[in-house]
């Protein structure tokens, strides 16, 4: 399964980024640009990244043609095919960001999205990232195996894990807390009877987001191997023991 546009985080700080446009659409791309550090600046200034929010419709392709061929990319208001890259709707825990993109053709889906997340996700999000990083030291010392520390760190944010990102971590040691939970070696095996990776059991979903390898057979349709983490080995043929999670994905035709 292809991805129509690759997510970024991109650091603006102190970076230009030329906006075209007055009114409700600009104003609101200049308040994010400006929570972002972005030097906004005019068409003729040089910069990466281009926000066209003119209204007029041959004024606003004039331009975005005028800055795509400087090799400007640009994103143009409210025309999605015209868009190099689209700006999503942002949920902010600093330093946790949660963008939610459609590829521009729903904003209104992305906000209604982003409303339901700001209600999950709590305030003190942050503050369990911030923790983690300043755990990191202390992880390697309690797990110097890369991958028995991923698994470890995986098993701690867990739902019901002493560190669920959905609950409270106050007082929480995060070195104990992660390396009591290293998850073991183990072999499981999913058979599924549809090739619609919607129609994954939550158990199912989880066992690929965590496995270190997936062993499939050459029917298993590419949009359930996308489930799996992107460096998680692929291999087709029967699987066999291993370190770390391995997960078997046959279908049950």
């Amino acid at each position: 399964m292809s991805l129509h546009s690759l997510p970024l985080f991109v650091r603006l700080a102190g970076r230009p980024v030329i906006l075209l446009g007055e009114g409700e659409a600009a104003d609101a791309k200049r308040r994010l640009l400006d929570r972002a550090g972005a030097v906004v600046v005019g068409e003729a200034a040089q910069a990466a990244l281009a926000i066209v929010a003119i209204d007029e419709e041959d004024v606003a392709l004039a331009a975005v043609t005028r800055l795509k061929a400087r090799g400007v990319l640009v994103n143009a208001v409210d025309r999605p095919d015209h868009c190099d890259f689209t700006l999503p709707a942002i949920v902010d825990r600093d330093p946790v960001l949660v963008a939610i993109g459609t590829g521009g053709v729903s904003a209104g889906l992305a906000a209604a999205l982003r409303q339901r997340l700001e209600a999950l996700l709590p305030a003190t999000l942050g503050d369990l990232a911030r923790g983690m990083h300043a755990a990191r030291a202390g992880l390697r010392a309690a797990l110097p195996d890369m991958g028995a520390r991923r698994r470890a760190i995986g098993a701690a944010l867990a739902p019901g894990g002493p560190l669920d990102p959905l609950a409270d971590h106050a007082g929480v040691d995060m070195v104990a807390a992660i390396a009591a939970g290293g998850a073991p070696e183990r072999l499981e095996s999913i058979m599924l009877t549809s090739a619609d990776p919607d129609d994954l059991t939550l158990r199912h979903a989880r066992l690929l987001a965590n496995a270190d390898r997936v062993f499939h057979g050459t029917d298993v349709p590419p949009a359930i191997l996308d489930r799996a983490r992107a460096d998680a080995a692929r291999i087709v043929g029967a699987a066999d023991a291993g370190p770390g999670l391995t997960v078997d994905v046959r279908m049950a035709w």
